[in-house]
């Protein structure tokens, strides 16, 4: 993937100006599905071993240098990837504002604070309780992943294997918030927070407790208990400052928010035999705030996960379906979110569609199977 990514911003460079605006846009998603993997396998590899290695501090008391800096390098690496992915996500949509330096920064310190005060919650009680530290992650993973599968996400092809990848994100919070919800996602911040600041309470009192005095100190199990409660306040403090100061989105309180795209769905034209959905045009600037106004109090709501592009306007129009050209017919309906023709259609159908792209003079359109009209996708774009 780092290969293809490569070559494809190679050509975004080396071809002519009419093609270069098409590699530029398959580099971007390849760049967030890398993004996605690095970070589905920093949590999967990077957390377990930051969380052994800090029990192992806390068993010898001690802190050795590589050890230090192994550990500091897994948390480090969690927080950047959390962070890097976040900003690939919105560099690779049309529809979304860019995030600064500034919000990368001030993100990696949110998630950086309260990874770091989880881990050292899961290392103070794994020192001491080994088996119920076991049994502890093994029921908030399950409880997580049922309350993902609740959520009833929408990213995968069929049931079992959005089953999965809802156990792979279950992972993650068990370390941290990561949305994959397209929605409000401020309630169900909160609600994980509070979830999260139980447990960590929890889990630094009852070892306090029950800690070996004879290898601890009484000063050094207050320091460790005042760490956790410090780190954790500062990742909220920085989660505020993001959220008011740096989210490109604008400050969170803001009168002016902006909305999801697919809040709800257009209705179909009167007397039209098919319902149309136009992509957007190759040449779609990014857009600016004030273009961008949505309901208020919804300006968090479009945080989703794997939403590479946009596909359907800001407002219903009244357009005729087009009949010339070729047309791929597909016996499936459309899936609601702007991934869909990323992640399935230019995955499986990408060779049919750069075949029909050269070989007509018209750009090829895709049909899906809908409960009531057939719906089509007009001048559909490759770039995907």
């Amino acid at each position: 993937r780092y290969l293809r990514t490569l070559y494809l911003g190679l050509q975004s460079r080396w071809q002519a100006e009419h093609r270069r605006r098409h590699f530029y846009w398959r580099m971007m998603f390849e760049s967030a599905d890398i993004s996605m993997l690095r970070l589905l396998e920093a949590f999967l590899k990077s957390a377990p071993q930051l969380v052994l290695q800090l029990s192992i501090m806390v068993q010898q008391n001690s802190i050795e240098p590589l050890q230090g800096l192994s550990a500091s390098a897994s948390l480090v690496s969690l927080a950047w990837m959390i962070a890097s992915y976040q900003k690939v996500l919105r560099d690779s949509r049309e529809d979304k504002m860019p995030m600064s330096y500034k919000g990368a920064v001030v993100q990696i310190l949110w998630h950086l604070f309260t990874i770091a005060a989880r881990a050292i919650a899961f290392a103070l009680f794994a020192s001491v309780f080994q088996l119920y530290f076991g049994i502890f992650i093994v029921t908030h993973w399950c409880i997580m992943t049922f309350w993902i599968i609740q959520g009833e996400t929408d990213f995968c092809m069929s049931k079992w294997e959005e089953i999965i990848y809802n156990m792979v994100v279950g992972i993650i919070y068990i370390f941290c918030w990561f949305n994959v919800k397209e929605g409000r996602s401020r309630y169900r911040m909160c609600i994980y927070y509070i979830i999260t600041l139980s447990e960590n309470a929890a889990l630094t009192i009852l070892w306090f407790l029950y800690y070996d005095r004879k290898t601890t100190s009484d000063f050094n199990a207050l320091i460790l208990v005042c760490v956790v409660s410090s780190s954790f306040a500062l990742g909220i403090f920085f989660m505020f400052i993001y959220y008011c100061l740096l989210h490109p989105n604008g400050p969170i309180f803001s009168h002016r928010s902006v909305g999801c795209i697919f809040r709800q769905e257009p209705p179909p034209v009167p007397g039209s035999p098919v319902e149309a959905v136009t992509s957007p045009p190759r040449s779609l600037p990014r857009t600016t705030g004030g273009e961008r106004d949505g309901a208020p109090g919804e300006r968090d709501s479009c945080v989703p996960v794997f939403q590479v592009r946009p596909c359907a306007p800001p407002a219903p129009a009244a357009r005729a379906p087009r009949t010339e050209g070729p047309v791929i017919r597909i016996d499936l309906p459309r899936k609601k979110y702007p991934a869909w023709d990323a992640h399935f259609i230019d995955r499986r159908l990408r060779k049919t569609i750069l075949a029909l792209e050269y070989a007509s003079p018209t750009t090829p359109r895709l049909q899906y199977r809908t409960p009531g009209a057939p719906q089509e996708v007009l001048e559909y774009e490759t770039t995907v």
